[in-house]
């Protein structure tokens, strides 16, 4: 692990301190709770970059796609 310096308004220190003091979770503990918060944010970010590859993928191959299901309706209707 690092150590590295952050610069935070006080507001929003007061704020995490109030929640770590007053939930006890992240063993009473604010730079616990300020690296989930990054870890979490991090998280948040990575599935939005990935959802957004995945939807790009997907209207690249949105006409094929139809076609192929089209096919499927049609093979599936002469049943």
């Amino acid at each position: 692990m690092k150590t590295i310096t952050l610069t935070i308004k006080e507001n929003t220190l007061r704020r995490i301190d109030a929640i770590v003091g007053r939930t006890g979770r992240f063993g009473a503990n604010r730079s616990q709770f300020i690296r989930d918060a990054i870890c979490n944010q991090l998280a948040r970010i990575e599935k939005e970059e990935e959802e957004k590859r995945e939807r790009e993928i997907f209207k690249r191959s949105r006409s094929k796609l139809r076609r192929q299901a089209l096919v499927l309706i049609k093979e599936q209707t002469k049943r």
